[in-house]
């Protein structure tokens, strides 16, 4: 349990880290936007330092932006939402990690639960193919795709029976809207967390 609580620890060390560092990160976007709109003035001290030093780390968002038909102005203000959506995801990351981490010094310790506990996992697996098919069909992927692939591998078996008896909601295909919910069901009659 020791192990745990570092590992806690280290979690509330990089949140509190990644808190500050986008402060700070949002600040640097809010100036550097101030300056490429002109609402500093981009030939002031400070705006030259700022282009001078931010401007590198801004290109490669910048590309993208231009690429997609945005303007340049713009990069600030996406270059802080990926630095969110990554914030977000390492904590997401770390936190799994961590779960992980539990669930299996859990089992270790009561070595009766490893069944149920891999099951669990299993169950989890499965939730995330299905989601991963789901969002793969609204997007212009191939189901072939290597990295979707693996979602229509591990769920054609129950997904596939299933929609040959599901109807569909005009073009909307419930099937794994039911397959997540029998899944729910299996695995309360298992009495598996």
């Amino acid at each position: 349990m020791r192990m745990l609580a570092g590992f806690d620890a280290v979690v509330l060390v990089v949140r509190t880290v990644l808190l500050y560092l986008g402060i700070l990160v949002a600040l640097v976007c809010a100036f550097d936007w101030a300056v490429r709109s002109r609402r500093v003035n981009p030939f002031s001290r400070t705006a030259r330092f700022f282009r001078g030093r931010i401007d590198p780390l801004m290109q490669p968002v910048e590309r993208v932006i231009l690429r997609t038909g945005g303007t340049p102005a713009s990069a600030p203000l996406w270059a802080l939402v990926a630095f969110v959506i990554a914030g977000i995801l390492l904590i997401s990351l770390l936190q799994f990690v961590g779960s992980i981490l539990g669930q299996l010094l859990f089992g270790i310790q009561d070595p009766a639960q490893l069944p149920k506990l891999l099951l669990s996992w299993a169950f989890g697996v499965l939730r995330v193919a299905i989601l991963v098919r789901v969002l793969s069909s609204w997007l212009p992927v191939s189901p072939y795709s290597r990295w979707i692939r693996w979602s229509y591998v591990l769920t054609e078996w129950f997904i596939g029976p299933l929609s040959r008896i599901v109807p569909r909601i005009g073009m909307i295909d419930i099937t794994p809207i039911v397959a997540w919910f029998l899944l729910s069901i299996v695995q309360g009659l298992l009495s598996i967390p």
